[in-house]
């Protein structure tokens, strides 16, 4: 019974984790849509041929999604086009992969700058 608690206690957590991106940080995937900056990422995630450009497909979907959703001014939208964007990645990538594009995504929508710094090290 305490082993159920605590692995549903570390789903939650998991889950929330992956929620951590805000919907305010809209641009963020619109620059993953950059040539140099999704190369970055598909190297930093250590992603094969194929998962990139499923994951290339995702992200271009993602962005046109999550411009279409700001001209209506619709947070509804905006959190189901993130969440199709993270389903899809999790369809895609194994689980270390996909944790390693969350980490991704929620630094680069926070500093670009300093995420760029850090991954050329």
């Amino acid at each position: 019974m305490k082993r159920n608690l605590i692995l549903a206690m570390a789903c939650v957590a998991y889950s929330i984790s992956a929620l951590a991106f805000s919907p305010n940080d809209l641009k963020s995937f619109d620059k993953l849509n950059n040539k140099v900056t999704f190369t970055s990422m598909v190297g930093f995630i250590e992603a094969d041929q194929e998962q990139a450009v499923f994951l290339e497909r995702v992200i271009k979907v993602t962005g046109e999604e999550l411009k279409n959703a700001a001209k209506k001014n619709d947070d509804a939208a905006v959190e189901n086009v993130i969440n199709y964007n993270l389903r899809n990645a999790k369809c895609i990538l194994s689980d270390s992969q996909y944790r390693k594009y969350l980490v991704f995504v929620n630094n680069y929508a926070r500093d670009e700058n300093s995420f760029a710094m850090a991954s050329e090290k």
